[in-house]
């Protein structure tokens, strides 16, 4: 992995995490929220995890980050902005990084490296997922239809009874 590349992904995830945890406009900070997400898939591709990468990226970036945007735009009140900044945030966040960086200076270091192992492609997934895990794969699909058709009779019953 580059080492520059990763210095300046870094950065930009660190950015755009401050920046979704200071903003004081709602929809700023979900769009930073977004950002950081796209510099977490570019973390999976410079590793060469292509798969998750664009899991990363069609899952969070492209459904999660715009639920909260569209959320953010359906729900919006008129809310005045607040007077002053709000440091509990960022006293917690220091917090947290300092407690990280205390546990990974405290984490011995290995002396044995790691065993080579074959590369996992989005083939090999999907002839795993289709042969090994079938079952756990198919009880995932009926769960989620399940969720879907529940969602549906929830909305269908509220526009009955708002008619």
């Amino acid at each position: 992995m580059s080492t520059a590349a990763f210095i300046v992904i870094a950065i930009l995830i660190l950015a755009a995490a401050l920046a979704a945890a200071s903003l004081p406009t709602l929809i700023h900070a979900a769009l930073s929220f977004a950002v950081a997400f796209v510099g977490i898939a570019a973390f999976f591709f410079l590793l060469g995890a292509e798969f998750v990468g664009l899991v990363q990226v069609f899952v969070y970036v492209g459904a999660v980050a715009v639920l909260i945007v569209f959320t953010i735009l359906l729900t919006r009140r008129d809310a005045t902005t607040p007077d002053k900044f709000n440091w509990g945030g960022v006293v917690i966040a220091i917090a947290v990084f300092n407690g990280l960086v205390w546990a990974i200076f405290r984490t011995p270091a290995l002396s044995i490296g790691a065993p080579q192992i074959e590369p996992l492609t989005v083939k090999r997934i999907g002839e795993v997922l289709m042969t090994d895990y079938v079952w756990p794969l198919q009880c995932v699909g009926l769960v989620l239809t399940a969720a879907l058709i529940g969602a549906l009779i929830l909305v269908m019953e509220e526009k009955n009874s708002k008619s």
